[in-house]
Order: C-alpha cells, then sequence, then structure tokens
C-alpha cells in the first residue's frame, strides 16, 4: 500500500495540474479542496519542492504551482520521492538493492520470480502513468476517489 503522505501529494499535484499554470494556489486552498491537515501538506510540498517537482512564490499572488510540466511527473517519480523503493522484495528494488538474508539463490527462488512479474508490471503502470493522465478521469475527481479506496 502506498503511504497516506503519497496519495495526499498525488491528490495535491492533481489539483495544481489542473490550476492555470500562471497562478499560483494557496496552500490552504488545496487542502481545503481535498481535506488535506494543512501542516502535513506543507512538509509534503516543501518535499516535492526539494525535488524539483513544485515551485512557491512569495507575496500577494504567492502559493505553489508545478515546476515541471504535468504530463513530465510520473506517478512512480513521486512514490519513490515520498515512500522510497516501489519493489515488494528488497531484491528486486531499482534504487536500493539488498540480498534477502534468508535467501540462499536469487536465481532459483520461486517467490522472487513472481514478485518480480509483479513488480516489473506496476513499475511499467506507475512509470508510464503522469500527473497530466489522471486529468482525463473527470478533471481528477476519479482519481481522489481511486486514491481514497
Amino acid at each position: 500500500m502506498i503511504s497516506q503522505k503519497a496519495k495526499y501529494a498525488l491528490r495535491a499535484l492533481v489539483v495544481l495540474a489542473r490550476a492555470d499554470a500562471e497562478k499560483a494556489l494557496f496552500i490552504s486552498d488545496i487542502a481545503e479542496e481535498q481535506n488535506i491537515p494543512k501542516k502535513f501538506l506543507e512538509q509534503i510540498l516543501l518535499d516535492l519542492k526539494h525535488q524539483g517537482i513544485v515551485m512557491s512564490r512569495r507575496g500577494k499572488m504567492g502559493g505553489y504551482l508545478l515546476l515541471k510540466q504535468a504530463e513530465d511527473i510520473t506517478f512512480g517519480e513521486v512514490l519513490r520521492l515520498i515512500d522510497g523503493p516501489i519493489a515488494p522484495l528488497p531484491c528486486l528494488s531499482k534504487i536500493a538493492y539488498r540480498r534477502c538474508e534468508d535467501c540462499d539463490s536469487e536465481d532459483n527462488c520461486e517467490i522472487r520470480h513472481v514478485f518480480s512479474e509483479v513488480a516489473n508490471v506496476t513499475r511499467g503502470v506507475l512509470d508510464k502513468t503522469t500527473i497530466a493522465d489522471c486529468l482525463a478521469y473527470g478533471g481528477g475527481g476519479k482519481l481522489t476517489a481511486a486514491l481514497d479506496s
């Protein structure tokens, strides 16, 4: 399962993608629209800002907006930034590989073979699905419902 933090990050990015590209949105507006605790959202957006996904503006017209184009932000990228590796087993991780302590041979591990297929399919979907793709699902409403289930 993905974390609540990752779900909130994805939902906030969809809101920013739906907005006018030149208009920064206040954290309070995003938090209220998506029912996300404001302090938690501040932390999430700060993480995304440090990773070059969103930017912030100060002042009267301040707030957050996307730094990267929505079509260049994948679910896989966001999940890895927020939750870490996507792999179901440490020996299948692309970014945090670790040999399983209880495994004698990765080549002969039946469990690894099954989960390798699962990981490859999952990565394929997450790494090709973008925030922009979500906008096709009724402006993000269906995405929000899917992320909540």
